[in-house]
């Protein structure tokens, strides 16, 4: 699995979303900015973009995703 595909899975899953991926083909690490986010628990915001691969992790295409997820309020005060 490339990067792009599970950017475009995570993208089509929460619209409006900000979403950088990188990896090797089976492991990934995901940023992910939406307003959605606001007000979540970290374990809300995760469940949100796992929901959006779950196929993939089932089918075992997409091994391991580590996600960092943001509000953009949350994203704008960690940059300073």
């Amino acid at each position: 699995m490339e990067n792009e595909k599970v950017e475009a899975l995570i993208s089509a899953g929460m619209p409006g979303a900000k979403v950088t991926v990188t990896g090797d083909g089976r492991h990934f690490e995901a940023l992910v900015i939406s307003e959605d986010f606001v007000g979540k628990s970290l374990i809300q915001k995760h469940r949100m973009v796992m929901a959006t691969v779950t196929e993939q992790i089932t089918s075992d295409e997409l091994h391991a995703l580590s996600i960092k997820a943001f509000s953009p309020e949350d994203w704008a005060a960690k940059q300073g």
